[in-house]
């Protein structure tokens, strides 16, 4: 049986009505990393930051609240958690009556750490807080002319210029994946911030556009992407981060990087 059969992916499921944290479903990183030959020491650390906007719980007299939720898992963590699964345990609290906001946090922060195996964070945002749009850093290789395009990953575009050392970011909304299980496609977009031998840029936006049919989770996906220009490119200092646009209510927005702290606020771009 494959590992995705044991999941809610693809699966038809039961809403439910009450609270369930057994409903989470933890992948083990070690499988996926393996894959990428990330089998030592990992080149990389920091976080895989959702955003939950369907966030509902019932206060102590039983009215509804509702609210978005930042959720913090880190990189090192031994588990990711399905995406799926994340989406039905949030549901199974729509009933479900707390105290206050920091019965929320407390509850559901405990409830992601033990099934990621880390120390998972959790904010809860209010629904009426006015967001400010951004787009990404650095320099767009969206308009770049290209001609035939591959749509499965190719290491080989990734080419940098020996000799001095150069400091750039660059970005990309031309990030396309799908899901290893659906088959569904995952919309995202990509900033690449390095300091190293100056990389193509053709070269760079003809690799991003080859994952546009390769079957992996966002999460994984950035881990290829930093591994691959590391590999390739040799840049002493590299951060790979990708906004995912949601599905079902979450977004996901993976941050790598050998030189960087995630940072305290991500931008949020128009299409999320």
């Amino acid at each position: 049986m494959a590992w995705y059969e044991k999941t809610q992916l693809g699966q038809k499921t039961d809403y439910i009505h009450a609270y369930d944290a057994g409903l989470l479903c933890p992948l083990v990183r070690k499988e996926g990393r393996d894959a990428l030959g990330l089998t030592a020491e990992l080149p990389f650390y920091g976080a895989d930051i959702w955003h939950n906007y369907e966030v509902s719980w019932l206060d102590g007299q039983g009215k509804p609240c509702v609210v978005i939720a930042r959720i913090v898992v880190p990189a090192d963590s031994p588990c990711l958690i399905e995406s799926k699964s994340m989406k039905l345990y949030f549901n199974s609290l729509n009933q479900h009556r707390f105290a206050d906001r920091q019965a929320v946090i407390d509850c559901v922060s405990a409830d992601l750490s033990h099934s990621s195996g880390g120390n998972v964070r959790v904010e809860l945002l209010p629904v009426n807080q006015s967001y400010t749009l951004a787009t990404l850093a650095g320099d767009c290789l969206d308009d770049l002319p290209l001609q035939d395009c591959d749509f499965q990953p190719n290491p080989g575009y990734l080419r940098a210029e020996p000799g001095q050392a150069v400091e750039e970011t660059l970005h990309s909304n031309l990030l396309r994946s799908n899901c290893p299980v659906t088959g569904q496609p995952d919309w995202g977009s990509v900033q690449i911030q390095y300091r190293g031998p100056k990389i193509d840029r053709e070269g760079l936006l003809r690799y991003l556009i080859s994952f546009r049919e390769h079957n992996d989770f966002h999460e994984q996906c950035v881990e290829r992407i930093f591994r691959d220009i590391l590999t390739q490119c040799r840049p002493e200092q590299l951060t790979v981060f990708a906004c995912y646009t949601r599905r079902g209510g979450l977004d996901i927005n993976p941050w790598r990087s050998n030189f960087q702290p995630v940072p305290a606020q991500l931008p949020r771009l128009a299409r999320q």
